[in-house]
């Protein structure tokens, strides 16, 4: 559905009449430009304060405990590597779809011996990709992926299988850490188009309270934590 500017200004405007409200209420604007450059945090859990080895620990735990897989490598330089022997202990195809992110595309595939690397957003054909998360959240084993061209959000959610980079230094205690580390590099009130949040593969089990794999999404999901403590 296409909205028009008259239909938003009419949707606008109704939301305004229920509120009682004109938009232009000098208290009000000035009420949310605070909100908005002040960005108070909202209530981080005790599980979250803790150290970055402690933080790390949680978060493959976590992830884990969702029926994920996590690999700890040294660099970055180990990840093709990792990729293709993923593949090949799953009896899967090898073959990748990532996005056009220089750490990953900068790094040498050749050296991952029959692995096919293809760059783009993912299609319905695609059995794999590669994204590069931007960080975490250990409290709730959470990435946070950012959409772009450098990791299309096509690649979280068509392929059965996803397999995400992360760097250990990326992982922080707490949603409000990730968010303000986000900021700082977006800047103020500048955001990517969709921040998706995951925490493990797809699952569900709405139909009978059984377990579904891949009922939205991947079936399944590799982190190569990348870094040494």
């Amino acid at each position: 559905m296409t909205y028009t500017e008259d239909s938003r200004n009419k949707i606008m405007n109704t939301i305004r009449s229920s509120l009682g409200v004109s938009g232009d209420e000098a208290e009000r604007i000035t009420r949310t430009s605070i909100r908005l450059d002040q960005h108070k945090p909202n209530l981080i859990p005790e599980r979250a304060r803790k150290t970055q080895l402690e933080n790390i620990a949680l978060f493959r735990n976590m992830m884990e405990s969702q029926s994920a897989t996590v690999v700890e490598l040294k660099g970055m330089d180990d990840v093709p590597g990792a990729v293709a022997g993923y593949l090949r202990d799953n009896n899967l195809a090898a073959e990748i779809r990532m996005g056009s992110d220089p750490i990953l595309t900068e790094l040498t595939w050749s050296a991952a011996l029959a692995l096919e690397t293809k760059i783009g957003k993912a299609v319905p054909q695609d059995s794999a990709a590669l994204s590069r998360a931007f960080g975490a959240a250990a409290e709730t084993g959470t990435l946070f992926l950012l959409s772009g061209v450098d990791n299309p959000t096509t690649l979280n959610f068509l392929p059965e299988t996803h397999i995400v980079v992360l760097r250990k230094v990326d992982i922080a205690g707490s949603y409000e850490e990730v968010w303000e580390q986000l900021r700082e590099v977006q800047g103020q009130r500048t955001m990517p188009r969709t921040v998706n949040l995951i925490s493990g593969p797809s699952r569900t089990a709405d139909i009978e309270q059984t377990i579904i794999m891949g009922a939205h999404g991947p079936r399944r999901m590799c982190i190569l934590l990348v870094g040494t403590t």
